[in-house]
């Protein structure tokens, strides 16, 4: 498989790690959006938030109980914000699910 995000969670492709266990890998994004920009992965490969499905669903569940933990660890005391993005319109570059933890400053709203 020719995926980026599965090279940065096995150790192919360096990255600046925020947290790590057996079933998650957070890093910072390489074009930071915010001051504050970790991106959140599965270890386990899923394509996006469309190839969710009963199999894997347990590991986005997963997921969202350690986004929390990462945010408190970057001291995001007043808030941030949670993407993913689903497809190339909504401007997904790598086609394994990921999710965005944007803060460090007021964000404004989105819609």
């Amino acid at each position: 498989m020719d995926c980026l995000f599965c090279k940065i969670v096995s150790g192919e492709i360096p990255s600046k790690k925020v947290y790590e266990d057996d079933r998650v890998y957070a890093f910072y994004d390489i074009a930071p959006a915010a001051p504050t920009h970790v991106l959140v992965v599965p270890k386990k490969h899923i394509d996006g938030v469309d190839a969710v499905n009963a199999e894997n669903a347990s590991e986005v569940a997963y997921i969202f109980t350690v986004i929390p933990k990462i945010a408190e660890s970057l001291g995001l005391k007043g808030g941030y914000r949670v993407v993913s993005n689903v497809g190339a319109d909504a401007g997904q570059t790598v086609r394994h699910i990921h999710f965005h933890i944007l803060g460090g400053k007021e964000l404004g709203r989105m819609c």
